[in-house]
């Protein structure tokens, strides 16, 4: 029998759901949360609540695991320390896991890590896994440094690690943003199956959204899962296109936006911010593909992904390290 997957956050929402899903697979699963179990427990499967802060516990539940899929920690905009504990410090507990181990890890990362981006208008290029991160709050900051653990842990430990940017991952999507942005339940399912079953992926972005049209995200690494999406958005356009969420955004600040940072003059097409994002302050304005609110001044952005070309200081990988996908060259990526 294929050794368990370990599925952090198993309590939240979407691990509930990847729960269900794995489990009517046959998967042997280790469940874990911070809060108890709501569900009857799936067949093949045990549950132990556990605070991703706790190492000792992480690298317990991990121990004889395949596969890592890491939905834990805080899945909205939180204030920092409540970010700090869960999505710093116990990603490092899985990364430390994974390498101990040897297995894969599956990062559940955000549109919120590049969500200052502008949205993609007809004829714009979309945004690729290669775009800078541009977080756009703290919840963003903290996936952004999530893909950047893995970066490191591939390159210096050869820890595999897909990065899924997840949209919004409803049910069905309930307004015009998630048009573009919508991820369907059954198109995580499969995208996950596929991050535990592909045989070699390296370090690896990809979007996560269902195929929708009107996404503004473009290239990244799903080939080397072999996923493609099925659903899309575009069933519900109907019923959603000019439908906003409610939230509400002055206008103002689009030409101070504009003449300060040297982007597009005002009265572009504006949407709504995602679901269950954070606060704005009240500088914000629409239009960003995360949550919007205005950088500050001289702000910097990091790159998202390092260039082709290797750094000059190179470890060794360590116990555990995975080959590099054909055809990448010098680096790993």
């Amino acid at each position: 029998m294929a050794k368990p997957v370990l599925l952090t956050g198993a309590s939240g929402a979407l691990g509930r759901m990847l729960a269900a899903g794995l489990a009517a697979q046959g998967r042997a699963l280790v469940l874990t949360d911070i809060a108890p179990f709501p569900d009857p427990l799936p067949a093949l499967a045990r549950f132990e609540r556990a605070d991703l802060g706790d190492g000792e516990a992480v690298l317990r539940l991990a121990r004889g695991c395949g596969h890592i899929l890491h939905f834990g920690g805080a899945s909205v905009e939180r204030p920092f320390e409540e970010v700090l504990g869960p999505n710093l410090r116990g990603l490092f507990h899985i990364y430390e896991a994974a390498r101990r181990e040897g297995v894969r890890v599956t990062f559940a990362s955000s549109n919120h890590a590049i969500g200052f981006h502008e949205r993609p208008e007809d004829g714009d290029e979309k945004l690729d896994m290669r775009c800078a991160f541009r977080p756009d709050g703290h919840h963003g900051l903290s996936k952004a440094y999530g893909e950047l653990m893995g970066r490191l842990y591939w390159d210096k430990h050869g820890v595999e690690n897909v990065n899924l940017r997840i949209g919004s991952c409803v049910p069905e999507p309930v307004d015009a943003r998630m048009l573009s942005t919508w991820l369907s339940h059954p198109d995580l399912l499969r995208l996950a199956e596929r991050c535990v079953d592909a045989e070699r992926v390296g370090q690896a972005v990809v979007w996560g959204g269902s195929a929708n049209p009107a996404s503004w995200w473009g290239e990244d690494h799903r080939a080397r899962l072999g996923w493609a999406p099925e659903d899309s958005a575009e069933v519900f356009r109907a019923r959603l296109e000019g439908k906003r969420s409610g939230n509400r955004w002055p206008s103002a600040t689009r030409a101070a936006r504009s003449a300060r940072t040297g982007t597009r003059a005002p009265g572009r097409r504006r949407a709504t911010p995602s679901r269950g994002s954070a606060t704005a302050p009240a500088a914000a304005t629409e239009g960003w593909v995360g949550i919007r609110a205005t950088p500050s001044r001289g702000s910097a952005t990091a790159p998202c992904s390092p260039s082709r070309a290797r750094a000059t200081s190179r470890a060794t990988p360590s116990r555990g390290s995975a080959t590099a996908p054909p055809g990448c060259g010098k680096c790993k990526s």
